[in-house]
C-alpha cells in the first residue's frame, strides 16, 4: 500500500506543492531509480545475512521515509524521501524469493511466490479506496503518516515471527529434501562469483526481460489515478473505487500465474519452462489489452481492458519471481532476483517519466504512453523466450579459495 501513496495523493500534491504533470512524473520515477540501483546490493546482502535481518531492517528505514513525505516542503525534499524509501524496500522482493526457496522444493515453489507477489496488487487494490478516505479525512500530509506507522508495525511482526531455517529445529533429512532438484550451490557467497553472475545470458536475458514487466506495471500504478482523471475526467472519489479494480485483477493474476507455473513443473516441464511459459504469455497478453485501453473512448471499456492488462502483467511478475528459484544455485536465488528486479525497476524509472512527457507533448493525451507500454511489454517477452534457457550451476560460479581471497 504504502507505494500507493503518491499516486493516490497525485492531484492534490501537484495542486498543494505547485507541480508540474512533468515534474510529478519525475517524482514518481524518484523512488523507482533508487529502488532499482539498491537492488544489486540488496540481493547479495540478503544471500549473506538472510532475509529475517534485512528485510525487518528495511520495512523500518521506508517507513522512516513515509513519514518524512508528511512533512515535505518542496519538490527536492519530497525527492529524497522517496529515494529513501526506495532503499528501504530494496531488500523486500529478493528477501521473499529467498525466503520461498528456503522453505520449498523446486516444482512446489510458483504457488507461494505467486501468493508473496499477489500483494503487489492486492496492496494498490485495498489502497485506492482507503487511502483516498484517509486523504480526504486528513489530507495527503496524514496518509503518509498513518502509513508509516503500519509499516513500523509490520516490520516488528516480521522480525518476531519469521524465521531462517538454520534458526529452527529442522532436521537434516527434511533440509536434503527441500533442496532436491536445485541447482548446484557454491560454497560461500562471495562477491567474485556474484559478479561472475553477469556472465551468463540468462542473468541478462531476467534483467532486460524484467524491464518491460515492470515498465508498464508501474505506468499503471503511477500514472492510473491520474490518468482515470484527466483522460476520463472522474471525480478524486470515483477515481479511488476504479483504481482498485484493476489491481483486484492483478491479485488473481498472480495468484493464477504461479498455480499455472506449479501444474506445468508436476507434470514434468522443466522447473525453467515452467516458470517461463506463464511469463511470456502473460507479457504478450498485458500488451493485448493496453491497445485497446488506449484506444477506447469509453471509461468503463477502458478500466475493463486495463483490468485485462493488469491480470496478464502480474501473471509474468509472479512467474518472473519464481524464476531465480530454478535459474539460481540456492543460494544465489536473491542475487539473481535482486538482478532480475533492477532491470525491473529500471523500467519502472523510465515509465513515469516517458508518461509524463509522452502526456504533455500530446496535449492530456494517454495513447501513445500506453501504445508505447505495450510495444516494451512485447519486447520483453521476447528476450525471455529467447535468452533464458539453462540453469546457472554452482560449479561454474566457483572460485578456488586462494584466489577469492584476494578479491574479498
Amino acid at each position: 500500500m504504502d507505494r500507493s501513496t503518491l499516486s493516490i495523493g497525485n492531484p492534490l500534491i501537484r495542486s498543494s506543492l505547485h507541480l508540474s504533470v512533468a515534474q510529478m512524473g519525475v517524482l514518481l520515477s524518484a523512488f523507482s531509480w533508487s529502488y532499482a540501483l539498491a537492488q544489486l546490493p540488496a540481493g547479495g546482502f540478503v544471500d549473506r545475512v538472510g532475509p529475517r535481518r534485512l528485510i525487518a531492517v528495511g520495512m523500518t528505514i521506508w517507513s522512516l521515509a513515509q513519514a518524512a513525505s508528511g512533512f515535505v516542503v518542496g519538490l527536492g525534499q519530497f525527492i529524497f524521501a522517496r529515494i529513501f524509501l526506495g532503499i528501504g524496500e530494496a531488500p523486500v522482493w529478493p528477501g521473499g524469493a529467498r525466503s520461498v526457496n528456503s522453505w520449498h522444493k523446486v516444482r512446489e515453489r510458483g504457488r507461494p511466490i505467486g501468493i508473496f507477489n499477489s500483494a503487489s496488487t492486492l496492496g494498490p487494490a485495498i489502497a485506492s479506496p482507503i487511502l483516498t478516505a484517509i486523504m480526504l479525512g486528513i489530507g495527503w500530509r496524514g496518509m503518509f503518516i498513518v502509513m508509516a506507522v503500519l509499516g513500523f508495525i509490520v516490520a516488528a511482526i516480521w522480525y518476531f515471527v519469521y524465521r531462517n531455517p538454520q534458526e529452527t529445529q529442522i532436521d537434516t533429512v527434511d533440509q536434503i529434501e527441500l533442496r532436491k532438484g536445485d541447482t548446484q550451490e557454491t560454497s560461500q557467497v562471495r562477491f567474485i562469483q556474484w559478479l561472475r553472475m553477469f556472465r551468463y545470458k540468462e542473468t541478462w536475458g531476467m534483467i532486460f526481460g524484467f524491464f518491460g514487466t515492470v515498465y508498464l506495471l508501474w505506468l499503471y500504478i503511477t500514472w492510473l489515478p491520474g490518468y482515470l482523471e484527466l483522460a476520463r475526467h472522474e471525480s478524486i472519489a470515483a477515481t479511488g473505487l476504479l483504481s482498485s479494480i484493476p489491481f483486484a485483477l492483478g491479485f488473481v493474476g498472480s495468484i493464477v500465474g504461479g498455480l499455472v507455473s506449479d501444474w506445468f513443473a508436476k507434470r514434468g516441464v522443466s522447473p525453467i519452462a515452467s516458470r517461463k511459459y506463464p511469463l511470456v504469455a502473460g507479457l504478450f497478453g498485458m500488451a493485448v489489452f493496453t491497445v485497446p485501453a488506449a484506444l477506447v473512448h469509453s471509461a468503463v471499456w477502458a478500466v475493463v481492458f486495463i483490468s485485462l492488462a493488469e491480470f496478464f502483467g502480474n501473471i509474468s511478475s509472479a512467474t518472473a519471481w519464481a524464476l531465480p528459484t530454478a535459474v539460481a544455485p540456492p543460494n544465489y536465488v536473491a542475487s539473481l532476483g535482486g538482478m532480475q528486479n533492477f532491470g525491473g525497476y529500471f523500467g519502472a524509472s523510465l515509465a513515469p517519466v516517458v508518461t509524463g512527457l509522452l502526456v504533455a507533448a500530446s496535449g492530456g493525451s494517454f495513447v501513445s504512453a500506453l501504445i508505447v507500454g505495450a510495444l516494451v511489454a512485447v519486447a520483453s517477452a521476447l528476450v525471455y523466450a529467447i535468452l533464458v534457457r539453462k540453469p546457472i550451476s554452482g560449479e561454474g560460479l566457483e572460485v578456488p579459495l586462494t584466489r577469492a581471497a584476494n578479491h574479498i
